[in-house]
């Protein structure tokens, strides 16, 4: 499941950089949680998360990006951004890159500003 998981990121990446954004960090992982992908879109710093099901049996996979689930990527991307002071004062968004059904033939769904930190 976890390689089926970076293929996702891999594919999310390459597309969000097709679209002009610009790659600064991946999988960056702490105690608190993991952020897929952290992006510059412009001036802004986006972080990404991306899922993907296989089924929907347990809901979609924008379904799964829980109340619970943003509050750790919130505190995670408070803590990337107080290590990376350069993009502190920079305008931030959330968002989510979903892929639902089998790996070859998932079809990307970007949802920008999917949620945001209160």
């Amino acid at each position: 499941m976890r390689a089926a998981g970076a293929r996702f990121e891999e594919r999310a990446g390459a597309a969000l950089q097709r679209a002009g954004l610009k790659l600064l960090a991946r999988n960056y992982t702490i105690r608190h949680g993991e952020l897929d992908l952290v992006m510059l879109d412009g001036d802004t710093v986006v972080f990404v998360e991306v899922r993907h099901r296989l089924h929907a049996v347990h809901g979609s996979a924008a379904a799964s990006v829980t109340a619970s689930k943003q509050q750790k990527l919130i505190r995670t991307a408070e803590l990337w951004l107080a290590a990376h002071s350069k993009y502190a004062q920079q305008s931030c968004r959330f968002d989510v890159v979903t892929y639902d059904g089998p790996e070859d033939q998932a079809r990307m769904d970007w949802l920008r500003g999917a949620f945001e930190a209160h």
